[in-house]
């Protein structure tokens, strides 16, 4: 079977924090299931680099907008790199191939009808004398209330907005109230395929309850058409006749960068054939990973683009759709520092402590809070003490008792009975990761730890080894293997973890997909034992986030 995975663009004109990055962490553990499971990957993202939030950023910092994106690309790419992200291709929306790929994109879709020209009244800032598009306009949402709503969308509560719905709008450069001005602008014609979208959702059993259900009532309130253009300089420019001086609306040229990052892929590997065999076959599935402000553009303005094209693209199998993240029970706030950021996160800890809480506390079907207190009991009481508990006492064992060698021997009733009760979790995990439940499979996961757990302390090897070495040779076996076995699971979870536990118990060939997991081997030679995990105290993370917070305000003063 073949799959696009993708997890949301990330707007780089800041470091990702915990909330962006769980969105990551579960498009790659689920890219790395699927590849464990024998399947075709194309696994992608990129950085989202255009648009008025970057030009904003640039203007406060004196530099262009393509120095910033530049810089940043460049670090975030890297922060990703470090947490393991497993992308066959992260590109970014000033790509050539992205841009030339939107522009020839655009071009066929006008050729078909469905984009239109017409003149609209847009917010002026008089003081800076720009047009004020999305971001560069805050506001009143008409909706909700909230007082701090941009001009595309509401932050609270996800609706789509143009400029002139902000009650009391206001430039977010100088905060002056903006004036009325006319300009001419393309727009994309979103009602013509209200029908078209509204069967491919209600049709689509795949999408969780709240990407159906924030769809379905978008569209029975009626859509509009979306404007495609905005009067920025910073952006792919319009190839439409007569929008000289336009550029293509960030969000309605990002959402192509999935189909534009495999097509680069496969460009880069010289294998431009595979683009088709991805994009344009019915037997390839497509899943996007996302946060559910997210869910109108990837549900119904991704898929109706695709339509719009004639071009044969596959729309969306499932948009895996989360609920918020919440900080100690508040928003993540870059203006006040509340949270944890992606860079100060790898100072903190490793990699695996991070891609195992994240996703341990996945919001699957409400938000859920990032605490101290908790972060600190499900590290030390599951990671440490369960998991690590039970990889170091096992490969201790052996490493004192047999001369750091497994044995060779077979495997009495109790011993192959523990290993088909980890056969179960090990399937129930698989099934987890199939219906995108990750938490579950992480927890399924761990509970194997347990049944090794209980199974060493039941046969107390220890006492066995003076009375029945043949007892204990069985339990070193089959707990050796169920080792083996997890190592496989770990790597999707943990992938650094599952490298170090690999070397550690002396595996040349590791198990390459789920299928080769139950494998028993014997007569190896493990490696030097070393506690893979440590606990962690809330206390002292804090005090070196506050530190790494200081260090960065004098940097910043230097600078």
């Amino acid at each position: 079977m073949r799959w696009i995975i993708a997890s949301a663009w990330p707007y780089i004109n800041a470091v990702p924090h915990l909330g962006t990055l769980i969105q990551v962490l579960s498009s790659d553990v689920y890219a790395r299931y699927r590849r464990k499971a024998g399947d075709e990957v194309v696994f992608v993202s990129g950085s989202d680099e255009h648009g008025t939030p970057i030009e904003i950023e640039a203007i406060k910092r004196g530099i262009s907008p393509r120095e910033l994106t530049d810089k940043m690309h460049e670090y975030v790419s890297g922060l990703f790199r470090k947490f393991g992200i497993s992308y066959d291709n992260y590109t970014r929306t000033e790509s050539p191939t992205h841009v030339e790929f939107v522009k020839e994109f655009y071009l066929k879709v006008y050729k078909n009808g469905h984009i239109f020209e017409k003149e609209t009244e847009q917010l002026y800032c008089p003081n800076d004398k720009i047009f004020l598009p999305d971001r560069f306009v805050v506001g009143t949402c008409p909706y909700c209330g909230y007082e701090k709503a941009h001009g595309d969308q509401c932050d609270r509560c996800g609706r789509l907005l143009n400029p002139t719905d902000l009650i009391n709008p206001r430039c977010a450069i100088c905060g002056a109230t903006p004036i009325i001005k006319r300009t001419k602008h393309w727009f994309f014609d979103l009602p013509k395929f209200s029908d078209q979208l509204k069967e491919y959702i209600e049709g689509n059993d795949q999408l969780p309850d709240n990407a159906r259900s924030t769809s379905l009532a978008m569209i029975n309130d009626g859509l509009k058409p979306r404007s495609l253009t905005r009067d920025n300089k910073w952006g792919i420019p319009a190839p439409f006749s007569g929008a000289k001086g336009k550029t293509i609306y960030v969000w309605m040229e990002a959402v192509l960068g999935y189909v534009s990052a495999v097509k680069e892929h496969f460009n880069q590997i010289e294998k431009p054939e595979e683009f088709e065999k991805f994009w344009k076959n019915k037997e390839t599935k497509s899943v996007y990973f996302i946060g559910k402000d997210n869910i109108p553009f990837h549900t119904i303005i991704f898929p109706a683009l695709l339509i719009a094209s004639n071009e044969g693209y596959i729309l969306p199998y499932n948009v895996a759709s989360t609920e918020f993240l919440l900080y100690e029970g508040d928003k993540f706030s870059k203006s006040e520092r509340r949270g944890i950021w992606m860079d100060e996160a790898l100072v903190l800890l490793p990699a695996d402590y991070w891609r195992f809480y994240m996703i341990y506390i996945r919001p699957e079907h409400k938000d859920s809070n990032f605490s101290w207190e908790d972060f600190e009991a499900k590290i030390n009481d599951e990671l440490n003490d369960t998991l690590g508990n039970l990889i170091h006492r096992v490969l201790s064992f052996i490493s004192s008792k047999y001369g750091g060698e497994v044995p060779g021997t077979c495997l009495d009733g109790e011993s192959k009975k523990m290993l088909e009760e980890a056969k179960e979790l090990a399937k129930n995990i698989e099934d987890s990761l199939e219906d995108f439940k990750l938490r579950d499979s992480l927890r399924n996961f761990l509970e194997m730890a347990r049944i090794g757990n209980r199974f060493f302390n039941s046969r107390e090897p220890w006492k066995d080894i003076k009375e029945n070495k043949k007892r204990t040779d069985s339990t070193v076996l089959a707990s050796y293997n169920l080792l083996r076995a997890m190592t496989c699971y770990m790597h999707v979870f943990m992938p650094f973890s599952a490298e170090k536990l690999w070397n550690m118990m002396g595996l040349q060939k590791k198990p390459a997909n789920f299928s080769e997991a139950f494998g028993i081997v014997k007569s190896i030679k493990i490696g030097k034992v070393k506690p893979l995990f440590h606990k962690v105290s809330k206390e002292e993370l804090i005090k070196k986030l506050e530190d790494i917070r200081e260090r960065k305000k004098i940097l910043s003063s230097i600078e």
